[in-house]
Order: structure tokens, then C-alpha cells, then sequence
């Protein structure tokens, strides 16, 4: 951790002091007159994400001035551990913005993120000092949880096949005691997964649904379910070099599902929770699932195959009807599932589906509340006809290339019963390009705000 607790600076710790673009000359007139024009001479006015280093007269470091858009910003002081000396600094109550100690634990941890697994660091990030409070050990375990997401999302797929997706249930299960059990190759046949065993047959790595259950009997059941994809060559319909080229990302959902469920378990919110990730390798081989196949499912429905490359659904739809089975209070999905939620609302936005208007609004509205948003897409039920077949009862692809994301999340609810709460977010688990806090390469989108979501939903 480089936000370290406790309830002094470490000696010769530096100050670091927030302003913004609007407060500047404010703060500006209460400095000393060589510090004034010290930073006037560095060009320095309190744009979000600039700072000044301020000399002391040995030649020290005598403080940092940093520009932040607002002190509650979840990427507060997200620019500074990789840019400022390596040293040890804290909040400078003094002169400036009075920092907002969770916003700032959760933005330094994260600003201090990088994926090194293969390759080292090339230097360490600063570290800052913070008080003990509820709301910086809040943000710092959030920050454990979303860089541990992203590990899992950055990690090749040569390296995080099914087992080690399964691997990872079982070391996060370990701290709170929870219990996995994994169904795995032939046996998903015998134990009634067989959309599960259709799509990850073909690959060398057994495909296998991991499941994770922890808590109370007496509490409310809340499943979360996350798609498992460890890679996708897209089967038999093959996808082209460009697409293939990030599907190690593809078991994105299964990740968040996997960080959505490590809260739960941490903050020991009063639900029994049950997390299911289907874990496959959509792959090419001689016993590969095909276009035009058709398969009885879980629940029953028989589903045609309409294109291999839309396998995501199909492993989803079984693990979906065992979570209803248990008869939960609720049912959350999570995946990677279609590049048309990307067309529609970009990689920033996870798409959320959900039958209750009310419910969807409510959590569209913490997402901007939070800083960590998602958006409500309709389940449009006249574009059903879109997803039927002539010989089975359903498709897994739509008869066009319109309304992609609809189609999909209408394919999920055949296998969600009416009455039962259920969100289905369609995400992309992925920066496209660097931001303070937020580098190129796999991300955790509407973590927070779910967490936040349930805990409200199902507070004492």
C-alpha cells in the first residue's frame, strides 16, 4: 500500500496542498511572497491534475501544490504518486482545500496502480499519510479490490485459463471462510450445465462452473453472476486479428462479479450471498460447438446457434437459471457481452438492463452520484420476435445487426423469472486510453455504485 494509515506524518514528510482552478488567486494571496512567485514563474494556476513542487531554502522539498477539480473527486490526487519524488507526503491542512481523506486514499492507491507482472516498475510511487478513519480504510480496501480487478482482466490468457479464474474464487473465499465447489469438463453434462459444457468442450482447459456461497441462512439471497470467457476466439465464427486481440478481457464480468462479491463478503453486508461464474475458453477443434446446433438448456429452452461468437449468452443462461432456482431476493449479471453497448454508449458506460424503471433510475442516479456511472437501456420486448427461431425457442443471435444489446439482454431474461429483481450490466472492463488513476488496459466500471446500491438496498 502507498497510503499508509496512522495518525502522524512520517519525519520530513511533505505537504501537499489543493486548490483549483477558481480558488488559485484566492490561496495564491495567503503565500509568501517568494512562494507567490515561485509558482507564478512555473506557470502554475490550479488546472485539475498539474502541481508545483515548492523549494525550501536548503534546497529541500518544501511542499507541493496540486490542482484538483473538487476535493470529493474520486481521482483526487489520482496524478501525484507517479509523478511526484518518491518520499513520504501528507494532506497540508494549513493554506488550500481541506482534502477529502476518502476520495484521496482511494485516488493515491489507485494513481499508484500498475500492472507489473511482467515488467518491474521503473520507480516506486510516493506514499502518503492519512488518518485511520472508516472512510480511508473504505477506500483503501475498494482500491485492493478494483487493482485486483484489474490484475485479473490484464492477466493473458496463457496465464488465467478457467482454473485459474477458479483459482482466484478460492483465494478470495479463504479470508471470510466461504465455501467454493467447482463443476468441471463432463461433469457440467451430469449435473445440468450443458450450454456451459457446449461452448468450452472444444478447448484444451475444462470448462467448469466455479460457485462461491457465504453467509447467514436467515438473510436475503443475492446472486451475482459473471460471464467467464478466458478467451474468445469467437469458435468456429472466427473473429479477425483486431477483434481477437483484447478477448483475454472476456471474462471481464466474471472479474467485477468476482470483486462485486469480495466486498460484500469485507463489509459483511447482512445478504447470503451465492456468486456463479461460468468459466469456459471459447475455442476451435473438431468437437466445437457450430452454427445452426441446437442445445436444451438448464431451464429447458431449447437455443439454436446462430453464431459462435455470441457465446457469452449462452454460458450466462444456465448459470442463470440455477441462481433462480435458490429463489434470491435479487440477481445481478455481469459480462462483457456485446460490442453494441460500446456503439451505444462508448467503453466509459456499462449498459444496464433492468424491468423495474424505478430501481434503474435509482441506480443510474447514484452512478452520477458516485462518479462511477452506468446507464439505463430498455428491454424492449416487441424486438423479441428478433431473437426467436423457426426450430427451437430461442436464438442466440438477432436476425440483423440492429439493436445488439437489446436482443442480448432479452436473450438473458427468457431465463429470469418475471418477479425476480434482476440487473444485467453489459460492460467493457477496459481503458482505451490513460487517465490519473486509470492506465491503459483492464478496469473495474460501477463496482462503487453497486456496492453502494446494495448496501442501501439492504441496510439494518
Amino acid at each position: 500500500m502507498t497510503v499508509q494509515l496512522q495518525s502522524r506524518p512520517a519525519r520530513g514528510s511533505v505537504p501537499i496542498h489543493l486548490t483549483t482552478s477558481t480558488t488559485w488567486d484566492d490561496h495564491a494571496r495567503t503565500l509568501a511572497p517568494e512562494v507567490r512567485r515561485w509558482l507564478v514563474a512555473t506557470g502554475f494556476a490550479g488546472r485539475a491534475n498539474s502541481h508545483a513542487l515548492v523549494p525550501g531554502p536548503a534546497g529541500t522539498l518544501a511542499s507541493v501544490w496540486a490542482g484538483v477539480r473538487d476535493v470529493a473527486d474520486p481521482w483526487l490526487l489520482a496524478a501525484l504518486p507517479k509523478a511526484l519524488p518518491t518520499g513520504d507526503y501528507h494532506l497540508g491542512g494549513d493554506t488550500g482545500l481541506a482534502g477529502d481523506e476518502p476520495a484521496a486514499a482511494l485516488s493515491w492507491q489507485l494513481g499508484s496502480y500498475a500492472f507489473d507482472l511482467y515488467k518491474a516498475r521503473p520507480r516506486e510511487p510516493a506514499r502518503l499519510t492519512l488518518a485511520a478513519t472508516a472512510g480511508s480504510r473504505r477506500s483503501l480496501l475498494l482500491a485492493e479490490v478494483i487493482a485486483a480487478t484489474r490484475d485479473l482482466v490484464n492477466t493473458p490468457a496463457e496465464h488465467m485459463g478457467p482454473a485459474e479464474l477458479a483459482a482466484a474464487v478460492r483465494l478470495a473465499a479463504r479470508p471470510h471462510k466461504a465455501k467454493v465447489r467447482e463443476i468441471v469438463g463432463d461433469e457440467l453434462l451430469a449435473k445440468g450445465f450443458p450450454a456451459v459444457h457446449a461452448v468450452g468442450r472444444a478447448a484444451a482447459r475444462a470448462p467448469r462452473l466455479v460457485e462461491l456461497t457465504w453467509g447467514r441462512a436467515r438473510d436475503p439471497l443475492v446472486a451475482i453472476v459473471g460471464k467467464g470467457v478466458c478467451f474468445d476466439s469467437g469458435g468456429l465464427d472466427i473473429k479477425s486479428a483486431d477483434g481477437m486481440r483484447l478477448m483475454k478481457k472476456d471474462m471481464g464480468g466474471a472479474a467485477h462479479a468476482l470483486a462485486l462479491a469480495q466486498l460484500v463478503m469485507a463489509l459483511a453486508l447482512p445478504v447470503r450471498l451465492q456468486l456463479l461464474i461460468p468459466a469456459v475458453e471459447n475455442a476451435i477443434a473438431g468437437n466445437a460447438f457450430r452454427p445452426g446446433d441446437i442445445f436444451k438448456t438448464r431451464a429447458g429452452l431449447q437455443i439454436e446457434v446462430g453464431n459462435t461468437d455470441a457465446e457469452g449468452r449462452v454460458i450466462l443462461c444456465d448459470a442463470l437459471a440455477y441462481a433462480a432456482e435458490g429463489q434470491p431476493d435479487l440477481v445481478i449479471d455481469l459480462a462483457t457481452l456485446t460490442g453494441a453497448a460500446r456503439t451505444a454508449l462508448g467503453p466509459a458506460l456499462p449498459a444496464l438492463f433492468c424491468r423495474d424503471l424505478g430501481m434503474a433510475r435509482d441506480i443510474v442516479d447514484l452512478g452520477l452520484a458516485q462518479r462511477d456511472p452506468l446507464w439505463h437501456m430498455p428491454l424492449w420486448r416487441d424486438y423479441h420476435p428478433l431473437i426467436e427461431s423457426e426450430i427451437a425457442d430461442i436464438v442466440n443471435t438477432g436476425k440483423g445487426p440492429m439493436a445488439g444489446a437489446i436482443t442480448a439482454a432479452l436473450f438473458l431474461e427468457d431465463f429470469v423469472p418475471a418477479k425476480l429483481p434482476w440487473l444485467h450490466i453489459d460492460l467493457f472492463a477496459w481503458n482505451d486510453s490513460a487517465k490519473p488513476g486509470r492506465p491503459v488496459g483492464g478496469e473495474a466500471q460501477a463496482l462503487r455504485t453497486l456496492l453502494a446500491w446494495l448496501e442501501r438496498r439492504y441496510a439494518k
